[in-house]
């Protein structure tokens, strides 16, 4: 019996989790969970990372007590990243992706190069979330304050570096940041220098399943990784990036499915050996993104359930349960309302429902107002784009998908996922929740040498986890309705400019 610890971060939460492998068999249990959100800064949106920082020593601290634990690893989202000097803690509070500086940066960018030029360069689409524009930002508007710094890392290599005191950005990690030539697998230099981002800033990578070392003397005090039964634990180099870690986890078998990492970002793609980076791929705005063994995920990222997460916090002091919401969705009519929720204006924080309204009426449809209408709308229009954008992906790869794997917190909502069996005319198959955190721990299990490869990890998942399956409602009656929706939604203006 094998235990690990995995400290997965997301935008909203973070945790700590126990997993113990046994007998082919992964079980999971949380530790210590804690809020996660941006704060308002003199105008700015910011990640409180030294108060993360508190909580996963807290998490860790209960690790401890189930000892021995033979490695800790770390995952966490993408793009933003921590400004350093020497052992300082920070420099600055982290921006997060949110924030809207990268919006005047992404038009400046563009200005010294085209977006093919960008492409290919990195084979990551062009959002204005990514590292490349925030650091452009940086070296623009912060130029003293990047000058001082002798190194960036992404969220969850910064809590590497807390915990082992090493500086390394994981290569998972690094590829979301479109500063890093997929194909070479190293940061793409002519751009960085074109984009007069320092170089000096940018540290060395490690893969995923590398080793970091052992906790710092000071973190394992503060732990209780201090004794005998606790300091030969390592600290891993997982697939830092959260979704990476959930492709690992896809209970698949064969090559003819796609994965959605669903949660307030929807994340749909496939996992190919090798990197896509053409013009059609690009003008689809798909992104190549490192995964595990060398693998590529070459997916979509959308905006997922963040719309009815700020909805949800707009109505009500006290928000309602998502059972309940997913209660008063299943009341409403059917098919009554869409939205395109690739426009930006749902990416933006701030009175959503009356941003869903709104598109409605331009687009003269019925406005949803009861709450259920509008999370009806929410959930039918997601399942929609993914049907958009599975069409896309056996285009571009040229093969069919038969199966779409849904995992992550998403994967709980019952008539989504009904919704998105209906409107793809596909198997989904559900499962698990947790996936990123067990992905964390199954790459930690194969660098520890207690698992052969990414076959024996999914394999192991699917012994260990309840999924459940959704078939394609077959009455003539809700087929029509969803092609002739399927049609509708592809009319509708999504907002964007041509690429």
């Amino acid at each position: 019996m094998s235990n690990y610890l995995a400290i997965d971060l997301g935008a909203e939460s973070g945790r700590v989790m126990i997993g113990t492998l046994k007998a082919g068999r992964l079980r999971m249990k949380e530790l210590h969970r804690f809020s996660n959100g941006p704060l308002k800064v003199k105008g700015t949106l910011r990640w409180d990372v030294i108060r993360l920082w508190s909580e996963i020593q807290i998490g860790l601290y209960e690790g401890s007590r189930h000892a021995p634990i033979r490695s800790i690893a770390c995952d966490s989202w993408g793009v933003d990243y921590v400004l350093l000097k020497g052992n300082d803690p920070l420099l600055a509070l982290p921006y997060t992706y949110r924030d809207e500086r990268t919006l005047p940066a992404v038009a400046a960018v563009f200005k010294r190069m085209t977006r093919a030029q960008l492409y290919a360069a990195t084979g990551i689409g062009s959002y204005s979330i990514n590292t490349s524009f925030q650091l452009f930002d940086d070296a623009k508007n912060h130029a003293r304050l990047l000058r001082s710094a002798d190194r960036f890392l992404l969220i969850a290599d910064y809590f590497n570096w807390m915990m082992t005191g090493v500086s390394k950005v994981e290569v998972t990690l690094a590829s979301t940041t479109q500063c890093w030539d997929t194909r070479k697998r190293t940061w793409a230099w002519p751009l960085i220098k074109k984009l007069g981002i320092p170089k000096h800033i940018f540290p060395k990578t490690i893969e995923p399943g590398g080793f970091l070392g052992g906790l710092i003397p000071e973190v394992a005090a503060n732990t209780g990784f201090d004794t005998p039964t606790t300091s030969a634990t390592r600290v891993v180099a997982t697939c830092s990036h959260d979704t990476a870690s959930a492709v690992v986890a896809i209970p698949a078998t064969g090559r003819n499915w796609a994965y959605l990492s669903s949660g307030t970002w929807s994340l749909i793609g496939v996992e190919l050996p090798k990197p896509l980076v053409n013009e059609r791929a690009r003008i689809a705005n798909f992104t190549n993104e490192a995964g595990f063994a060398g693998t590529t995920r070459f997916l979509k990222c959308l905006v997922g359930l963040w719309i009815l997460q700020e909805c949800r916090r707009e109505w009500s002091a006290t928000p309602l349960a998502y059972s309940r919401i997913m209660t008063l969705a299943r009341s409403a009519k059917p098919l009554r309302s869409l939205i395109r929720p690739d426009d930006p204006r749902f990416t933006s924080t701030g009175g959503m429902m009356r941003k869903v309204q709104a598109y409605c009426r331009e687009t003269k449809q019925a406005i949803p107002i009861t709450r259920g209408a509008v999370a009806r709308c929410i959930f039918e229009s997601l399942a929609l784009l993914y049907r958009v954008e599975i069409d896309a992906l056996e285009s571009l790869i040229g093969r069919k998908i038969s199966t779409l794997h849904i995992v992550g917190g998403g994967s709980l909502n019952t008539l989504l996922n009904q919704c998105t069996a209906d409107a793809l005319g596909r198997r989904v198959i559900a499962g698990p929740v947790e996936a990123t955190a067990a992905g964390n721990i199954l790459v930690q299990a194969i660098a520890m040498g207690d698992l052969r490869g990414l076959s024996a990890a999914r394999a192991v998942m699917r012994k260990s986890f309840p999924i459940k399956t959704y078939k394609p409602t077959a009455k003539a009656r809700s087929l029509t309705a969803w092609k002739s929706s399927l049609a509708k939604f592809a009319a509708l203006p999504n907002g964007r400019t041509a690429p």
